[in-house]
C-alpha cells in the first residue's frame, strides 16, 4: 500500500499541480493563454468520454443496466447531499455547485490506485467498471449545473423548506425546457455526453484513429491542464481560509459517508467483492480533472482553490492512504 501512495503523490500530474501552486505563491510571470486553457478542457472531456463509451461497448446491455443504474443514481443523489451540507456551512451558490460537481464525479488517479490495490491483494472485480467510471462524471455534472440555473432564479436562495429537502425552492420548476436545454447541450455536459455516446457507437473499431491523441497523449495533456488548474489554486488560496475548518472536515468526512454509500449501492446491484469496493471508490473519489475543466468554461466564478484545492489537496491524499482499504473492508463487511 506504501507503493502505491508514493507512487500516486509523486506522480507528474500532481508535481506540476504543486508547481503552478508554488509559481503563483511566488508571483512567477508564468501564466496559460486563454485559447490554450480552453482547448485544454476541452480535450480532456472528448477524451474521457470516448474511452469510457469505447470500453462500454464490449459488454451486453443485460451485464450492466443494473450497474450502470447503481453508477447514475450515486451520480444524481451525491451533489444534491453536497449542496445540502454546503447550505450548512453557508457556503455561496457557485462555490456550492463545484464541490457538488467536483465530490459528485470521481478521481481516475484514486480509481486506479484501488486496481493496484486489488490486484496485489489478488481481489477480483468487473471489468466493466472502468467504463463507470466515466459514465459516473457526466449526471453528476449534468445534475449540479442544472440546480445551479434552478436556484439562481430565486432571490430568496439558500431557504428551507419541507417540500425541497432543506435547499431546492419549492417552487423551482426543474422540468423548465430552456433550463433543461441550456443544461444539457451546454459544451461541458454536450462533450462529455457526446463523446461517450460516439465511443460506444464506434467501439473498438476507431481505436487506430482515437488512440495516438485521445490515449497517448491523454497524460502529457493532463499535466499541462493541471499546471495551469494550480497557478490558478496558487492565485485564489487566500479566499479559502474563511471557509478552512468546515471545508477541511468536508473533505475528510464526507468520502467516508459517500464511499459507504457507494459500498451498499454497489452490493444492491450484486457487484462482486471488488467491484464493491471500486464502487466505494467512486464515490468516496472527487474529481480533479472531468469536473474542474467543465466547471472552468461553465461556472468560471466558482473559486477552483476551493473545489480543485479541497479534492486534490485534502481528499486525494486521504483516499490514497485511508480510503481505499476502508472501502475494502465495508464491502466484505456487506459481503
Amino acid at each position: 500500500m506504501n507503493d502505491i501512495i508514493v507512487q500516486n503523490l509523486l506522480s507528474p500530474v500532481v508535481l506540476f499541480f504543486v508547481l503552478g501552486i508554488i509559481a503563483a505563491i511566488f508571483k512567477s510571470d508564468l501564466k496559460f493563454p486563454t485559447g490554450l486553457s480552453e482547448g485544454l478542457s476541452i480535450y480532456l472531456l472528448i477524451a474521457i468520454g470516448i474511452k469510457g463509451g469505447m470500453e462500454l461497448s464490449n459488454y451486453s446491455m443485460e451485464t450492466v443496466w443494473a450497474p450502470i443504474l447503481g453508477t447514475l443514481f450515486l451520480g444524481i443523489v451525491i451533489p444534491f447531499l453536497t449542496l445540502f451540507i454546503m447550505k450548512m456551512i453557508k457556503m455561496d451558490l457557485k462555490n456550492s455547485i463545484g464541490l457538488a460537481a467536483t465530490y459528485g464525479s470521481v478521481s481516475i488517479v484514486t480509481y486506479g490506485a484501488s486496481i493496484s490495490f486489488l490486484d496485489k491483494s489478488g481481489t477480483s472485480y468487473e471489468g466493466f467498471m472502468n467504463a463507470l467510471v466515466v459514465l459516473m462524471e457526466s449526471p453528476a455534472i449534468l445534475v449540479s449545473f442544472l440546480l445551479l440555473k434552478v436556484l439562481e432564479n430565486k432571490k430568496d436562495y439558500p431557504i428551507y423548506s419541507t417540500q425541497s429537502m432543506g435547499f431546492l425552492p419549492a417552487s423551482a420548476n426543474i422540468f423548465d425546457k430552456d433550463m433543461l436545454r441550456e443544461s444539457i447541450f451546454g459544451k461541458s455536459i454536450l462533450l462529455l455526453l457526446g463523446s461517450l455516446i460516439i465511443g460506444w457507437i464506434v467501439g473498438e473499431q476507431a481505436l487506430p484513429m482515437v488512440k495516438p491523441l485521445f490515449i497517448d497523449l491523454y497524460g502529457s495533456v493532463l499535466i499541462l491542464f493541471l499546471l495551469n488548474m494550480g497557478l490558478m489554486v496558487g492565485q485564489r488560496l487566500p479566499e479559502v481560509k474563511k471557509h478552512g475548518l468546515p471545508l477541511l472536515l468536508f473533505g475528510l468526512v464526507t468520502p467516508l459517508l459517500f464511499g459507504a454509500l457507494g459500498v451498499l449501492v454497489g452490493n444492491f446491484v450484486g457487484l462482486s467483492l471488488g467491484g464493491v469496493t471500486l464502487m466505494g471508490v467512486l464515490a468516496g473519489s472527487a474529481s480533479y480533472i472531468a469536473a474542474p475543466a467543465a466547471l472552468k468554461t461553465s461556472v468560471p466564478e466558482a473559486n477552483p482553490s476551493i473545489y480543485l484545492g479541497l479534492s486534490l489537496g485534502v481528499t486525494f491524499p486521504f483516499n490514497l492512504i485511508i480510503g481505499i482499504p476502508i472501502y475494502y473492508e465495508m464491502a466484505k463487511w456487506v459481503q
